[in-house]
Order: structure tokens, then sequence, then C-alpha cells
């Protein structure tokens, strides 16, 4: 049975509002969605500003160039090395902040160290069991310190800071400045062909012969640098560079110049002689007089890993006195460019054969097997000589490490002074150190 409607007109208008009702709950919901819509994109932009600008925030804190100064300090960068002359390393703080004592003030040094890198290249130049070793370890893009560590077996008195100290030869490491001059002012190339007789790390007067002989032996400017050929510098620094070059480009690279730093550096020394023998010697790295310091070093690989720019190394990022005030502030600053991007591109190439097949390729190996290290660039020299009593083998490596964002590279540099038995060696010591930055 059909049930109708005694006023259909009623029941006609009882169903338009029943639709209005309807839309108008429709139309609220869909005020009420765009509303919530509004509002979390509202929250949504907020969040990603505030993110953004913590962290140009802590970039202006990391980055010495983009802190602001708001009113002069009462310390420069010159009053530092003798201020901070007793500033102790090996004593790590969790906070990055060392307590300081000057003419009655007490004072807060920030030094931002990665405070587990520190500490692990300590323990680790514990078991070394080497005589004596020092290590460096900074960007090459900011010149900021990320470690700096030393080890003696036997103290004996007052502990001098050995990676400020530019007593040690440098050995084949000066091969760099040689191989940067060959190419900038040379037209050296890594394919460049040269030749050399007799064996590989030895240089005698018969080696140096400018003329080829039947038991001469050819070889690439590339694979003479990666294997450290001493007659084949040797012969470079005679013929190809002679006593102006050599004297230009060593100056270039801060030889014989006080370095500006947060702690007194010793000046790295070095001697052009004027016959052909000594320039040999000094072009080849195979002499004792030219000196050098572990932080030096490390300078002259981040030169090469920074595109031929050497920024100011920095150690304190500020000091504070007991009511927050800042009395110093590090600025961001470059000691200049010594050679030309292009160089410092070629010179790469020699670096990274060093490790691909020269005399860092057993100890680097290990990395360049991971596939972590797949996309991380590596590049490396090696020095080793004895001292002049042979009583001391002085073992050095300085290396880059560069990702695809260098301002995440670093440079390490390690010299390690065995006694009568060999420790770890230094590119040992250089693996294990960058697998824990990158790692950690």
């Amino acid at each position: 049975m059909t049930v109708r409607s005694k006023n259909p007109e009623s029941w006609r208008h009882y169903q338009k509002g029943l639709k209005k009702k309807a839309r108008r709950r429709s139309a609220a919901n869909r005020v009420m969605l765009l509303f919530a819509y509004m509002v979390l994109i509202g929250l949504t932009y907020t969040a990603s500003w505030i993110l953004a600008h913590g962290e140009r925030s802590q970039d202006r804190d990391s980055t010495p160039a983009k802190w602001e100064n708001s009113q002069p300090e009462e310390f420069g960068k010159q009053d530092l090395p003798p201020l901070l002359r007793g500033l102790n390393l090996d004593a790590v703080p969790t906070t990055q902040h060392y307590p300081l004592h000057n003419g009655g003030m007490r004072l807060t040094v920030e030094v931002p160290i990665d405070t587990g890198l520190q500490k692990y290249i300590l323990d680790l130049l514990r078991r070394s069991r080497t005589h004596q070793a020092a290590v460096v370890v900074l960007k090459p893009k900011t010149g900021q310190i990320l470690a700096m560590a030393h080890y003696e077996k036997v103290s004996k008195g007052e502990k001098e800071d050995l990676c400020l100290k530019a007593d040690f030869p440098a050995a084949s490491l000066f091969k760099i400045v040689s191989a940067a001059a060959a190419i900038e002012a040379r037209g050296f190339t890594p394919g460049k062909t040269v030749v050399f007789r007799g064996m590989k790390h030895t240089l005698y007067n018969s080696q140096l012969r400018e003329k080829e002989g039947r038991h001469s032996r050819k070889t690439s400017f590339r694979r003479a640098f990666a294997g450290s050929i001493n007659p084949v510098f040797g012969k470079i620094g005679i013929y190809v560079l002679g006593r102006t070059f050599m004297a230009d480009y060593a100056d270039k690279f801060l030889f014989n110049q006080e370095i500006p730093f947060d702690l007194p550096v010793g000046v790295s020394r070095i001697h052009i002689p004027i016959d052909d023998f000594g320039l040999a010697e000094i072009a080849s790295g195979f002499n004792k007089r030219t000196r050098i310091s572990p932080l030096h070093a490390s300078l002259i690989t981040a030169a090469v890993a920074n595109h031929g720019i050497i920024t100011e190394p920095w150690l304190v990022r500020r000091i504070t006195n007991e009511s927050g005030a800042v009395l110093y502030r590090a600025r961001f600053s470059s000691l200049g460019r010594p050679i030309e991007e292009r160089t410092a591109k070629q010179l790469k190439i020699l670096m990274k054969e060093t490790v691909v097949s020269g005399t860092c390729r057993k100890a680097f190996l290990p990395l360049r097997r991971k596939k972590r290290f797949k996309d991380i660039e590596l590049g490396a020299k090696t020095g080793t000589i004895n001292d002049p009593n042979d009583h001391y083998k002085y073992d050095w490596v300085t290396a880059y490490a560069l990702p695809k964002d260098e301002s995440r590279g670093v440079c390490v540099t390690i010299l390690a002074i065995h006694g009568k038995k060999l420790g770890i060696r230094a590119a040992d010591m250089a693996r294990y150190i960058i697998r824990r930055h990158f790692l950690s």
C-alpha cells in the first residue's frame, strides 16, 4: 500500500529544506577542510623557515667568514700565540670549552675540534709503537683544525707540540712543490714522459746526466711522482726549474715565512743552493736540510685540495670572559694562492696516482674497496728519510679525502718517527683516521 501526502506542496517544500541543509553542511565542511589545509601549510612553512634559519645560524657559528662583530674585541690574532701557549689539547673536554687564566682574568676558550676524532687519534698514537708522532687534521675549505695531536714515548722536560715544530726533514713531501713548479712554470703534464736510470730511491751524480743512455728507463711524470722517483725530480731541479723557480715556488708555499696561527708555529726553512747536485737534492727532497712542520705540510696539501688556495688555519673560534663578553672571534682569511686552479687539478692527478699505484697503494687499498668511499676522492704523498745519525726514521704522509660536498673534505698529515723497530706506518694511520672521520 502506498502512502501519499495530503499536501504535496508541503512535502516538496520539506524536501527542498533538507537539500539546503545538506548543501550548507557540505559547504561548511569544505570551509573547515580548506582552513585546516591552510593552517597545515602555514605550520609547514614556519617549521621550514625556522629549520633553514637555524641551519644558517649554525653555519654562522662554524664559518668564521660569516661571524658578525658588533663591537671591537680585546684580542687580535697576533695576541693568541702567547696567550694560548699553555693550551693542552690532550685534555679533551666534551664541551669544546677550555678554561684559561690570564692576568687574574678567568677566560673560556672555545675550540671546536672534533673531540671524538681527537680522542681516537690520541689513543692511536699511544698504541703506535713510535718514538714520536704528530697528526694534523684540517678542513682545506675553511682552515679549521679538526684534530691536532702529538705523542712522545719518552718526554724530557716541558712537552713541545710536535705538530707546530719545524725541525723535521720534509723529505719527499717537497716533491709536491717541485711538481707544482714544473707544471705551472714549465708546462709539465701528468702524462709527460720522463727518463731516469738506476734505482728509484737513490740519488747519485751518475743518475743525473741529461742525455739518455742504454740503461735509461722511461715513465710518465704521474708515475714518477706516485713512485717518488728521486732521479726524475733531481733532473727536474737541475735542467727544468733551476734555482730561480725553486726559490720562487718555495716562497709561494710559505717556506722561510711566519705562518699566522693561534699557537706559536716554527718557521719551515729551506736554502736553495747554486750547485747542480744541491738543486737535485732539494727538488727531490733527498736532503735533511729542508725543514717543515706537520701543520705547514698539511697546508701545502690543502692548497691542492682547495683549488690552489691556502686558507689561514685556525683552532680557536672565540674567547669569552666570565660575563660572557666576546674578547676574540676568529676571522676567515686566505693566506694566498700559490698555484692556479688548473695546476691544482693536475697535482690532484699525481696525488691520486700515489693512492692507486704508488707508495700509498697498499695502505689505502682497504679504503678504496669500501663502498662508502666510492665517491670520495683520495690523494696522498709520502716521504721517508733517516735522521743525520741514522738513529731514527722520519715517516711522512700527507693526504686529502674529498667527498662530492667538498666542504666536508679533510686533509690529514702524519709524521711518525720510528726507532730501532718500526711502529705503525704513517700511511696506515692516515687510513685509520680518514675511515674514522667519514664512518663515525
